[in-house]
């Protein structure tokens, strides 16, 4: 599928701002990956609508217990949620924007898109097999680097993280013994390492501590002029973290097929494709209580997929998500977001 953007003004997002009688301030909690489009689209959207979101940005596993507990009015998650608990907790289940998730490292004399590493090295350098930055593993792919006898130190997400989901499910996919021993989810044991909070906080460590490696959003380590490394695809090619390469993992995602929108893009095949590459989503009351609340989450995210909110994605270096799917989108909306009265919000 040739991704093509929702760049056409959506019927939602055109009638939205009409005979707005007053403003309505909604609510979300959720992941810090797609932390910096929501509150630069928060930020537009005020403007427009006199609207204004509150997010936090405390990670999925956080977002997703507090839109359970119905302590906010949408949850935010990198990890899609089991379709028995969407259920279960009466929720609906939409992705906003696709990004990706890049490895970064702090090595003196090495710039950015020179290191080389292989899917299973990264898993190894995360199981603490290995733990130098001059192993012969890594030195046989980067013969023309100098590689200093210094010690490799992790840093992993300490918080319930869709990005660690994430990152962990990619390192499932291409290690059959992470994928065993540790395996792919919010929150796992990790084998070595230290701990940081949010893709804020694993920026910061790895920018302040040689030696260190850490994934992130995309979106932080630009933000934060991090080194990041290239990385092994599918394809067997060696591949940069950028814009139309993370295009190109986003095109394979099989969108037909995907149940509650959860399409995987991990891996996927194409020449020049990033191997780490996700949607985020938003999980939201199929019977909510703050009608009004809802129905600003849904006219706010029907704005976001329009021409000018997936400029401002794009100018994060988020991917917009394709026409076809925005469709679908409003159509769960209207379809599955109800009042007490059962008549749709929107």
């Amino acid at each position: 599928m040739k991704l093509t953007t929702a760049f056409g003004t959506m019927a939602i997002a055109g009638t939205m701002f009409a005979g707005v009688a007053q403003a309505t301030d909604f609510n979300g909690a959720g992941a810090s990956f797609p932390a910096p489009v929501y509150q630069s689209w928060g930020a537009a959207y005020k403007e427009k609508s006199g609207n204004a979101l509150n997010y936090q940005s405390i990670g999925s596993g956080g977002g997703q217990n507090q839109i359970i507990n119905r302590t906010v009015d949408f949850g935010a998650s990198d990890a899609p949620v089991a379709d028995d608990k969407l259920e279960a907790n009466k929720l609906l289940q939409f992705p906003t924007v696709i990004g990706a998730v890049v490895a970064t490292f702090n090595l003196d004399g090495i710039k950015s898109g020179e290191l080389k590493l292989t899917g299973p090295l990264l898993a190894d350098i995360y199981m603490g097999k290995v733990t130098k930055w001059n192993d012969k593993a890594i030195a046989d792919l980067n013969p023309d680097l100098k590689l200093p006898n210094q010690a490799i130190v992790p840093v992993y997400r300490s918080d319930a993280s869709g990005t660690s989901y994430i990152f962990t499910n990619y390192l499932s996919d291409v290690s059959a013994t992470w994928k065993s021993e540790v395996g792919a989810a919010t929150s796992v044991q990790w084998p070595a390492g230290s701990g940081a909070k949010g893709n804020e906080g694993i920026a910061s460590n790895v920018k302040n501590l040689k030696g260190a490696i850490g994934y992130v959003e995309y979106i932080y380590a630009s933000a934060n002029n991090l080194v990041v490394t290239q990385l092994q695809n599918k394809a067997g090619n060696f591949v940069s973290p950028d814009v139309p390469n993370f295009i190109e993992a986003a095109d394979a995602a099989d969108w037909d097929n995907a149940k509650n929108f959860a399409a995987p893009m991990i891996n996927t095949a194409g020449e020049k494709a990033w191997p780490i590459v996700s949607p985020t989503y938003v999980l939201l009351p199929t019977n909510p209580t703050n009608v009004e609340a809802s129905k600003a989450v849904m006219e706010f995210f029907a704005w976001a997929y329009t021409k000018e909110g997936a400029e401002i994605a794009e100018k994060l270096h988020y991917i917009p998500l394709p026409e076809s799917v925005v469709k679908r989108i409003e159509a769960a909306w209207k379809d599955q977001v109800k009042g007490p009265d059962g008549k749709p919000v929107l």
